[in-house]
């Protein structure tokens, strides 16, 4: 095990905090956040996860542009926006050419700068000012950046390298974002970015994990993706650590000992890193005032006594088994699993599909999340049942081919390299995967389609640019696929879609999808049920750290049953992990 480290004293002037959704990086950075700022530091604290909340654990109302974080001087904070990002990029690379320009260019280079792509660019180019812009934290002595789930952090850091590349490589000026000169211009500090990132002396890349296999395993990915494309300095923090106090209470044991075995087998790259153990705390990390306790243990484990109220776990809600009976009904369609990162989606989309196999239906389970762990759920063949990954590298391929034998039929040499020039940019990535998600949700009209998605920010990202992706799949192959045309259709049919919100019982996660419930409905798409996992109510604790965090849960479960859905399923705390035919069962009844 590699030597524990104090996370405040080793922050350097700019700190990453990404890893497995459900992790605790936000609670992590804001504490981080916190704790330098009442040393005397001034710290920026900036959300780069489209569905950020940080307004909510620092209890103040944050926007695009840094405001003082209520109680903390010297903290301020901010959330990246991708809209309002996109807006002002758009107006920037547009503005120059009103006036010039007949008003049917102006009018086609908006459309152009509609899309997600630009949506995308425009939160990164936002992010790369932060990052390498000496004006835009003037006065910080420290910016700590809370990132959004693993897959999508991979990409935002990758981004400096390949957008600056693509810049020196193209010839055309153009790209699918339209003319490259709003991108030229910023060239500098994209490459001044790099810079910073792979500056060891200015730059902490903060690995947070659970002492689980899986997110150790995905801390471990990082690790190695990030440390080729430069960014050295990493520290490793493990949050949630649980020490049983309890004699006999058999669930606190058995969790103490899940972490220990997870923490003995972690990779061996992991093990290099300086570590910090954070303890699994009884309170829930929401405010300044429970921030402050995180890095203090004397009050960390401490929480004062509270009359426990007994709970029947029936009474709380029903089994994901009866809300399976209801889905069987209609014998074909799409389920889709959604929700913050860490909440326990894949697991839900695995045992689902597991039972649905086993009662005699075809199934394909499939995954949106690039940091995908459906197969390890599945652990080995079920009859029925095929286990799929839309896989970003091979869509791009396959998207890239089928655009050249069709767009490049009859052009020259010098126009065919020019459109292989443009298939080369960053955006060609979404637009693929986007094709091959739409592709995958039609296979629900001959069976059913379990679809395991990506944290609330990317797939709201994916579900929102729905138009605009037809938009640009038409440009560059004409009519478009009809599994595009007929997505939003059938997203919306609520007779062939199922959409499952997945939540834990704790604030952030039942008002993040809460939140997700309402963009749904914006965008004509009603959940069908909520299903709250991991619960430690009603279960009979004793140890007096998970008793606390039984009681924290009523009022969620209370929240979600009474408030916000019709049909909830509740889901215990496992002993065992969820791996496998026979540990699916047990999780689905």
């Amino acid at each position: 095990m590699s030597a524990e480290t104090n996370l405040v004293k080793e922050a350097t002037r700019i700190v990453f905090f990404t890893g497995k959704g459900g992790v605790g990086k936000t609670s992590l950075a804001c504490a981080t956040a916190v704790t330098l700022a009442e040393v005397g530091k001034r710290v920026l604290l900036v959300s780069t996860d489209p569905a950020s909340n940080l307004d909510e654990v620092l209890e103040t109302r944050l926007g695009s542009i840094p405001t003082p974080v209520n109680g903390v001087g010297g903290l301020f904070a901010l959330n990246i926006d991708p809209e309002v990002a996109a807006r002002d990029y758009r107006e920037r690379v547009v503005n120059p050419y009103r006036g010039i320009l007949p008003a049917t260019a102006i009018a086609s280079m908006e459309e152009q700068l509609s899309g997600a792509c630009t949506m995308e660019i425009a939160a990164f180019d936002q992010f790369t000012r932060l990052l390498a812009d000496p004006a835009a934290t003037a006065g910080y002595d420290h910016v700590l950046f809370d990132t959004a789930p693993t897959g999508h952090t991979l990409r935002l850091l990758k981004l400096p390298a390949a957008w600056t590349g693509f810049m020196a490589a193209s010839v055309t000026g153009t790209s699918c974002l339209g003319p490259l000169s709003g991108l030229q211009t910023q060239r500098a500090l994209y490459e001044a970015s790099l810079q910073a990132l792979n500056d060891p002396a200015t730059t902490t890349l903060v690995l947070v994990s659970r002492p689980e296999s899986s997110a150790l395993t995905e801390a471990e990915r990082t690790r190695l993706e990030l440390g080729e494309i430069g960014i050295a300095r990493q520290i490793l923090v493990v949050n949630g650590v649980f020490t049983a106090r309890a004699p006999g209470d058999e669930a606190a044991r058995a969790l103490e000992e899940r972490g220990l075995q997870a923490l003995k087998q972690m990779p061996k790259g992991l093990e290099l890193l300086p570590l910090v153990k954070v303890p699994l705390l009884p309170f829930a990390p929401m405010g300044v005032a429970a921030l402050r306790r995180v890095f203090d243990e004397s009050l960390s484990t401490s929480e004062p006594p509270t009359a426990l109220k007994e709970y029947s776990q029936g009474s709380l809600g029903s089994s994901l088994s009866a809300l399976i009976d209801e889905i069987e009904r209609a014998g074909r369609g799409v389920v889709m699993t959604m929700g913050k990162g860490g909440v326990g989606k894949t697991t839900v989309a695995a045992a689902i599909a597991a039972e649905l196999a086993q009662r005699g239906h075809p199934v394909h389970l499939s995954t949106t999340d690039p940091a995908a762990h459906v197969a390890a759920a599945v652990d080995g063949d079920i009859p029925g049942l095929h286990v799929s990954r839309i896989d970003p590298v091979a869509e791009v391929l396959k998207y890239s081919a089928e655009v050249v034998a069709s767009a490049g039929v009859g052009l020259d040499g010098e126009g065919r390299a020019l459109l292989e020039e443009d298939l080369r940019s960053p955006c060609t990535e979404e637009i693929a995967v986007f094709r091959a998600f739409a592709r995958t949700v039609a296979e629900g009209e001959n069976g059913f389609v379990i679809l395991d998605t990506a944290p609330t920010g990317h797939t709201l990202l994916l579900l929102d640019a729905a138009e605009a992706y037809h938009r640009e799949v038409s440009r560059t192959l004409g009519g478009g696929p009809e599994a595009v045309r007929q997505l939003l259709p059938r997203l919306r049919d609520p007779r062939f879609t199922r959409v499952l919100l997945v939540t834990l019982p704790e604030a952030t996660p039942v008002h993040e999808a809460a939140r997700l419930q309402d963009d749904l409905r914006r965008a004509g798409i009603e959940p069908f049920a909520w299903i709250v996992n991991q619960s430690f109510a009603g279960n009979g604790f004793r140890d007096p750290v998970l008793v606390a965090r039984g009681i924290r849960e009523l009022p969620y479960l209370a929240e979600v049953r009474e408030q916000l859905s019709r049909r909830m399923a509740l889901i215990s705390w496992k002993l065992e992990v969820p791996k496998g035919l026979a540990r699916l069962q047990e999780f689905v009844n």
